[in-house]
C-alpha cells in the first residue's frame, strides 16, 4: 500500500478543515483534548485524523487505532466514515467500539483470565438493572440504611476485589456481586460490572496489558464530557504510561450524564493524567447564523468565557426559526402540532423524517397523547425509544446485523440500488476477509452477491408484503451471510443471547412495518423511519441533527428541574436546541404547567417569543 507524505496529505471527502482542526489533526506527538461546540463536526474531525494517521503511516501496519464512543450509532457512523476515506486494508485497522462493547469484547476473549471469584462463565447473561431492582436487593438482603442511588453508583465505581467488610455500603456491594454469581442458575452481569471485571483483568494480567499497548498506540475518545469515573479509571489502567497518544473530543456544555455517573471535571482530569494539549474548534457547520446566535446566548449562560461560533450553514427557511408555542390544553397542543407539521410537509418545506419531537422523558406517554391527532392528519409518529422485543428501535437501527441485513434486502427489493449494492459488497468483503488486492477473491464475492440478488428478488416477488412474510424474507438474508459468520465478525454477537436479542428485534420490527406497507421497498423505508416523524428523548438525540426540532413540554411540570442552579438541566436544554439545522421550537401547555420564566427571559433578547395557537397556524 502506497503511503502519502504528511505534507501532501489532504482531507478526504470534504473541501477543507478549519485552521484549529488542522492543528489538532497534525498534533501526533502528544495527546490532544479537542473542545468543540454543537455542529462543529467532531465526528468528521476524528474520521479525518484517523485517515491522516493511516494514510501517512503514522499508525503503521499492523498497529491499530482504537476509537471509543458512547453510543452504538456514533461508533458505527465513525467507522463508516473512515471506511469511505481509506482503502479497505487501512480501514480494517480502525476499531470503533462503544465503551460497553470494548469492555465486553475483552471479557468475552479473556474472561478465563479474570481472577477468582470473579471469573465469569462463557454463558453469562447481560442484565440492565434499574432503581427498582437495586431497591429490592437492598431490602431482601437487609441493607435498609443504604441509599439506592448511592448503591448503584458504588457498583459501577467500586474497584475489584470488594471485601465483605467495612461500611454497610461496601458490604452491600460485595453481597451484590456474590448474588449475581451464585443466587441463580446463571451469572448475571450488567455493563458497569463488566467494566469493573475488565479493569481487574488488565490490572492483574501484564501479558494482556502489553498486548493492548502493542495493538493500540492511538486512542480516540468521542463525547468525552460524558466519561464516568469507572470508564476513566479503566482507560488509565489500560493505557497510562504506555506511550499511547489520545485524541479526546467533547463539549462541556453538552454534559448531561452527570446523573449517570459522568465526571464533573472530565476535561481537567484528562489534561492532568495524559498531559493533553487543549484545542478549541469554533466553526458550526450544522446551523445557520440566526440559530447560532441564539445558541450562543444559552452557551454563554453555561460558560461565560465561551467563544462565539462561526456559522457555516445557510438559512433555507422564512419566518420564525425559534419560538415557544403556547397552548391552553394538551388536546389543542396535539392538534396544532399535527396540523402545523402536516402543512410543512405538504408544502415541501421539510420531509417528515427530518422533523424530530424531543421530550425530556416518558416518550411512551407522549406518543399516546400525540398519536391520534397525527394519524388523523395522515402523519406517522415513530417513538424510537419504544422496545421491539428486548431492544429499543433506535438501538436496533444502529446494530451491525441490522445494517447488513437491510442492505441485502434492499438489493432484492429494487432492480437497481447502487448504494446498497456497494454497501453489501463491502460487507461481504469484510465478513469473508477478502483482500482488496485479491482479484479472484473480489470476483468471487461479486458473483455470489449477484446470484443472491437474483434469488432474493425471486423470493420477494413470491412473498406478499404482509406481516406473515417477515420471518421468511429476513431469514433468507441471514442465511446468505450466515449467523455464525456474523457472530465471529462482531464481538457483540459472540454470545447467542446477544445475537438473538438483535435478530428477534429485527424480525419483529420488519413484521410491524409490513402492516402498513404496499411493497417490500416501502416496508424497508418504514423500517428505517423514512416518512415518519421521530419521537425521542433528549439523551437519545445527542449526536443527531434534524431540519426542525420541536421540544414537547417546556413547562415547570414536565421540566420541573430546569432551574437556574441546575447546570446539567440547562445543558440538556442546550443539547435539545442545538439538534436543529434550520428551526427549533418549544411547546408550552398551560393545562400541564406554568412557563419556565427565567428561560424565556434569557432568550428574549434574541427575539425568541411566545406564539399562540392562532398565530402559529395563521403564519
Amino acid at each position: 500500500m502506497t503511503l502519502v507524505l504528511r505534507e501532501k496529505w489532504k482531507p478526504q471527502g470534504v473541501d477543507d478543515l478549519e485552521p484549529r482542526a488542522w492543528e489538532a489533526l497534525r498534533q501526533t506527538e502528544r495527546s490532544v483534548l479537542v473542545t468543540a461546540g454543537a455542529g462543529a463536526g467532531k465526528t468528521e474531525f476524528l474520521a479525518q485524523k484517523a485517515t491522516y494517521l493511516l494514510q501517512t503511516g503514522l499508525c503503521p501496519a499492523p498497529k491499530r487505532i482504537l476509537a471509543i464512543s458512547f453510543k452504538r450509532d456514533a461508533a458505527r457512523n465513525l467507522a463508516e466514515r473512515v471506511a469511505k476515506r481509506c482503502p479497505a486494508e487501512q480501514a480494517r485497522r480502525f476499531n470503533s467500539y462503544t465503551f460497553d462493547a470494548f469492555a465486553k469484547s475483552l471479557v468475552d476473549r479473556f474472561g478465563a483470565a479474570v481472577p477468582e471469584p470473579y471469573c465469569p462463565p462463557a454463558d453469562y447473561r447481560i442484565v440492565m438493572p434499574g432503581r427498582r431492582d437495586y431497591t429490592h436487593f437492598l431490602g431482601t438482603h437487609g441493607f435498609h440504611g443504604v441509599n439506592t442511588d448511592t448503591f448503584g453508583r458504588a457498583i459501577a465505581g467500586a474497584r475489584l476485589p470488594v471485601a465483605n467488610e467495612g461500611s454497610a455500603l461496601q458490604r452491600s456491594v460485595a453481597a451484590y456481586w456474590h448474588a449475581q454469581y451464585n443466587a441463580q442458575d446463571e451469572v448475571l452481569l450488567s455493563f458497569p460490572m463488566i467494566n469493573r471485571l475488565v479493569e481487574l483483568l488488565i490490572r492483574e494480567n501484564p501479558s494482556i496489558l502489553k498486548a493492548l499497548h502493542l495493538t493500540y498506540p492511538v486512542v480516540f475518545l468521542d463525547e468525552f464530557q460524558d466519561t464516568t469515573f469507572a470508564q476513566f479509571q479503566l482507560l488509565r489502567t489500560a493505557f497510562e504510561g504506555s506511550g499511547a497518544t489520545f485524541t479526546a473530543v467533547g463539549d462541556n456544555k453538552q454534559r448531561i450524564m452527570v446523573w449517570a455517573g459522568a465526571m464533573p471535571d472530565a476535561f481537567a482530569q484528562f489534561e492532568q493524567h495524559f498531559a493533553a494539549q487543549r484545542i478549541s474548534l469554533v466553526c458550526n457547520w450544522r446551523s445557520h447564523e440566526d440559530l447560532v446566535r441564539i445558541q450562543h446566548i444559552i452557551a454563554s449562560r453555561i460558560d461565560p468565557t465561551v467563544e462565539e461560533p462561526e456559522a457555516r450553514a445557510a438559512r433555507l427557511v422564512d419566518g420564525d426559526v425559534a419560538g415557544i408555542w403556547e397552548f391552553e390544553s394538551e388536546d389543542e397542543e396535539s392538534g396544532c402540532l399535527a396540523e402545523w407539521i402536516e402543512r410543512e410537509v405538504r408544502t415541501s418545506t421539510v420531509a417528515p423524517h427530518d422533523v424530530a419531537i424531543l421530550v425530556r422523558m416518558h416518550a411512551d406517554e407522549v406518543e399516546r397523547q400525540l398519536a391520534p391527532a397525527f394519524i388523523e392528519r395522515g402523519l406517522r409518529l415513530r417513538n424510537v425509544a419504544r422496545n421491539v422485543g428486548d431492544i429499543a428501535i433506535q438501538d436496533l437501527l444502529g446494530e451491525d446485523l441490522t445494517q447488513i441485513l437491510l442492505r441485502l434486502m434492499r438489493v432484492g427489493a429494487a432492480m437497481r440500488s447502487p448504494e446498497n449494492w456497494n454497501g453489501a459488497l463491502l460487507d461481504l468483503q469484510f465478513l469473508e476477509a477478502v483482500d482488496p488486492a485479491d482479484e479472484m477473491g473480489q470476483q468471487s464475492v461479486r458473483e455470489r452477491l449477484q446470484k443472491f440478488a437474483r434469488e432474493m428478488r425471486r423470493i420477494l416477488r413470491h412473498l406478499a408484503p404482509v406481516p406473515e412474510s417477515a420471518r421468511e424474507a429476513a431469514q433468507a438474508a441471514l442465511d446468505f451471510v450466515g449467523a455464525e459468520v456474523l457472530r465471529r465478525a462482531f464481538p457483540s454477537y459472540q454470545r447467542q443471547s446477544d445475537f438473538d436479542r438483535v435478530w428477534n428485534g429485527f424480525r419483529l420490527l420488519l413484521q410491524e412495518c409490513l402492516q402498513h406497507a404496499e411493497s417490500w421497498s416501502g416496508a424497508l423505508d418504514e423500517f428505517e423511519g423514512l416518512g415518519q416523524i421521530a419521537l425521542m428523548t433528549i439523551h437519545k438525540s445527542k449526536g443527531l441533527e434534524f431540519h426542525t426540532i420541536i421540544f414537547y413540554g417546556l413547562d415547570n411540570q414536565s421540566w420541573w428541574s430546569l432551574t437556574p442552579d441546575r447546570e446539567e438541566e440547562l445543558n440538556s436544554f442546550f443539547v435539545a436546541f442545538t439538534r436543529a439545522k434550520q428551526r427549533a421550537f418549544f411547546t408550552l401547555c398551560t393545562e400541564r404547567g406554568q412557563p419556565v420564566v427565567w428561560i424565556e427571559r434569557l432568550l428574549a433578547p434574541a427575539g425568541v417569543r411566545r406564539i399562540n395557537s392562532v398565530d402559529l397556524l395563521n403564519e
